[in-house]
């Protein structure tokens, strides 16, 4: 690119689109710099969003000021949070596509020649990866951080879960109301995404690690002073990129995706990571399958102590040398390919060239490989009777890696929350949640509130949990999810009745129902799919979207 020039010079030179241009502000001059759409998911009903629209004006701070032209737009955002347990989550996986959509809509439609994308909640991450495939022109992610800990009543480790858990807690007897209230009033004291190592935090992270994003930006809090810089530096990111052209497509690589499942497994990130690289790399054109994660987790060790299962938060691993530190890490010990490029021009190996290793300093958050966690990931690939196509689990190793139990169905997670007040869940259950796949409920909704209630009523560790629905980053236990086929299109979960004996094996990576195939059969042919009333977008996507196995996209063959 010519220092001054657009790249798609033919697409401003009508007369309306001048016009328009002149109207908003710009100068005779500006009409050659190269425009830069800066598209914030910002909105203030949510906290990891409510400050995303002034971060957006930090990174036009810095557009401008390397003499680029920069142009805010908006795209939605849904709080996983409020939504959890509700209706309204029923949107939250939908929102993905929304903001892809809307993305690649008004870049495509405006001639934009880079993109920005400022995003905080768990599907804008994931959503802006999409629209920078589809798009394939200068693209950088800029993640709004993660959120302080909460404080109450001597703890100083509140954060969403909490808050979820405190129910289970409450329903059990354990906590007073009072208590109740108190760690829902202070388990998030302000901006920023959700503080462990769940959705957000980890698409941030692995997405850093692909090279989507500058180092350190996935780390830095969303309340740090270094969040502004951050911002801005990304704003003047965005000239090297123009004028190398370098492009979503030069950086997002096989090997890249794997350098991100390398960091997702070491962190003991979100399951939603794998329906969400499925994604990305079918928009990529990027040959990518369950298999691939299982092939990862066989050799990532699983070393950090975050939340959920684990004692610490992201703001504790920015105060250890953030993702760059854990990156060099795993680079040092060659699980991450050095090679693959990144925003910043530099392949990874350059960019953590003088980074110190998170080894480097006394520290507990990040375990050594040699005596981690788990020898090996905790996201495992099960396939079985009950999920031919594949599902998936999230094991860390605390709740063991077998489970053999007495199935207890609930058509939905209301059902669950019901049959649990009634003390319907008894220790050495099989929890069976269904219809909740992504067209059945239709959205795949998150299953944190059944698996925070399943905790907080002092159950973790006594039953399982399976489900064609997903589940939060925060959710733990021995819980497994995106059973495929779901229950919505006859697949086996739909048949399975009260008191079946279900065997889950993560060492075997099986997922079975104890019956014989004929009785499967037998019940195959008496099933029904229940009617689901649907209008609007909920209709739409649950015409759209694909399997659980193939990601959930809607832009598919």
């Amino acid at each position: 690119m010519n220092k001054y020039s657009r790249i798609l010079t033919q697409d401003i030179t009508q007369p309306a689109s001048q016009a328009m241009l002149y109207a908003i502000g710009l100068k005779e001059e500006d009409m050659a710099k190269p425009q830069v759409g800066i598209v914030s998911t910002g909105f203030e009903g949510n906290p990891c969003n409510m400050h995303l629209n002034q971060l957006a004006k930090y990174v036009k701070e810095g557009v401008q000021s390397v003499d680029l032209v920069g142009l805010i737009f908006h795209s939605i955002g849904v709080s996983d949070g409020i939504s959890n347990g509700t209706d309204g989550m029923l949107y939250s996986l939908p929102s993905r596509e929304i903001i892809a959509d809307s993305i690649e809509c008004v870049v495509n439609a405006h001639f934009y020649d880079g993109v920005v994308a400022v995003v905080g909640c768990d599907k804008n991450m994931p959503g802006s990866m999409l629209a920078f495939g589809r798009l394939n022109r200068p693209a950088i992610m800029v993640y709004g951080g993660t959120i302080a800990h909460g404080e109450f009543g001597g703890r100083r480790d509140l954060n969403i879960i909490s808050a979820f858990e405190a129910l289970g807690e409450y329903i059990a007897g354990k906590i007073s109301e009072e208590e109740y209230k108190g760690i829902i009033q202070h388990s998030c004291p302000g901006a920023g995404a959700c503080g462990g190592m769940y959705t957000a935090n980890t698409m941030a992270s692995s997405i850093e690690a692909m090279g989507l994003s500058l180092p350190y930006n996935s780390s830095i809090p969303a309340e740090s002073p270094e969040k502004y810089q951050d911002c801005v530096r990304a704003g003047k990111a965005m000239r090297y990129l123009l004028e190398r052209d370098l492009k979503p497509k030069d950086i997002v690589t096989k090997q890249s995706i794997e350098n991100a499942i390398t960091l997702v497994m070491a962190l003991g990130g979100s399951t939603n990571a794998v329906l969400h690289y499925l994604a990305i790399a079918k928009t990529f054109g990027i040959e990518w399958n369950l298999d691939d994660f299982q092939r990862i987790s066989d050799k990532v060790p699983y070393i950090a102590d975050l939340k959920p299962s684990g004692k610490y938060m992201m703001e504790d691993v920015h105060a250890v040398g953030g993702t760059p530190a854990v990156m060099k890490y795993l680079y040092e010990c060659g699980f991450i390919h050095g090679d693959c490029m990144t925003v910043t021009g530099k392949t990874v190996a350059e960019n953590l060239k003088d980074v110190a290793s998170v080894m480097s300093t006394s520290q507990k958050v990040i375990l050594p490989v040699e005596t981690p966690i788990k020898r090996n990931g905790h996201i495992q690939i099960l396939y079985g009777n009950l999920a031919p196509e594949g599902a998936v689990a999230k094991i860390t190793g605390k709740e063991g890696e077998f489970f053999e139990g007495t199935a207890r169905c609930f058509d939905g997670e209301k059902e669950l929350i019901e049959g649990i007040k009634q003390g319907r869940v008894r220790k050495g259950d099989v929890v069976v949640i269904r219809y909740v796949g992504p067209k059945g409920a239709p959205g795949m909704p998150e299953m944190l509130k059944p698996t925070s209630a399943i905790m907080g009523a002092g159950l973790g560790k006594s039953v399982a949990l399976i489900t064609d629905g997903r589940f939060s980053g925060g959710s733990h236990g021995f819980v497994v999810g995106h059973v495929t086929p779901e229950a919505a299109v006859g697949g086996n979960i739909a048949l399975v009745r009260d008191g079946d004996i279900i065997r889950i094996d993560a060492v075997k990576r099986t997922i079975d129902i104890l019956i014989s195939e004929e009785e499967l059969a037998t019940r195959r042919a008496q099933w029904k799919k229940p009617h689901v009333e649907l209008k609007g977008m909920l209709r739409k996507y649950a015409k759209l979207v694909s399997s659980a196995s193939t990601g959930c996209i809607t832009d598919g063959e």
